[in-house]
């Protein structure tokens, strides 16, 4: 079998009901077609986030480094055609029947565009309290929202290097919190993402300098709960 037709006959089946309710699906349905990745548009201006993150920083992270993975992804992926259709979210979950030679750059590339990408979409300037499904289940799961609020910043925090914190929907339908390394993306151990914080320094040097946990504590002030619960939903029903 030819190796570069092999994962079409193997994911394509799947694709629609993966993407159904994804979290990711806004950007899944115009992001992996026939000309490739490409960097989704904000939903409000670079400077809308401040003081929590400031102008540059959302410039350089948007533009520059999110850019960077969707560049790689696209490159990476340019010689097998059957994928270049097929959403993150789909290669991510399946990464074990992508080639091998370019597995490791799906990893590296395509985390980090599913995880900038939902990075953006849970943000929006002046975060409001948590309510609806995700706050019941979170509570429920934890004890109470500030035990699991403490969990996750915890994880955010005393991660040690470069990555991300999570708040998840396992593959049994529970919430967990955890951190990965570098961009490896949740969606590769079957688990979807609903809220996530990116640790590495490229997200917060410029302010911060090397105080990740005061910008831990200030991104707190711009979660988009709307948005998290939407993903809570869309994840439980999936």
């Amino acid at each position: 079998m030819n190796r570069r037709n092999f994962l079409i006959q193997g994911s394509t089946a799947v694709a629609g009901l993966l993407l159904a309710n994804s979290p990711l699906r806004l950007h899944a349905d115009h992001h992996g077609h026939s000309h490739g990745h490409t960097l989704p548009k904000l939903r409000y201006p670079y400077d809308a986030l401040e003081p929590s993150i400031d102008k540059r920083t959302m410039e350089i992270h948007h533009g520059k480094h999110h850019q960077g993975y969707v560049n790689k992804l696209n490159a990476a992926i340019a010689h097998y055609h059957d994928l270049e259709h097929l959403s993150i979210e789909v290669l991510l979950r399946n990464i074990d029947k992508v080639p091998k030679d370019i597995r490791q750059a799906v990893i590296n590339s395509g985390g980090g565009h599913a995880n900038h990408t939902l990075f953006w979409n849970i943000m929006i300037p002046e975060g409001r309290e948590p309510t609806g499904k995700v706050a019941e289940a979170i509570q429920s799961t934890f004890g109470s929202f500030d035990a699991g609020s403490e969990m996750f910043t915890k994880a955010a925090k005393t991660h040690f290097g470069s990555g991300w914190a999570w708040l998840v929907v396992d593959d049994k339908k529970k919430l967990q919190i955890y951190s990965t390394s570098n961009q490896d993306s949740p969606l590769m151990k079957g688990h979807t993402p609903i809220l996530g914080l990116d640790v590495w320094e490229h997200a917060y040097y410029l302010n911060y300098q090397n105080r990740r946990a005061d910008y831990v504590d200030a991104w707190g002030k711009v979660v988009n709960w709307k948005q998290v619960n939407a993903n809570y939903i869309a994840a439980m029903t999936a």
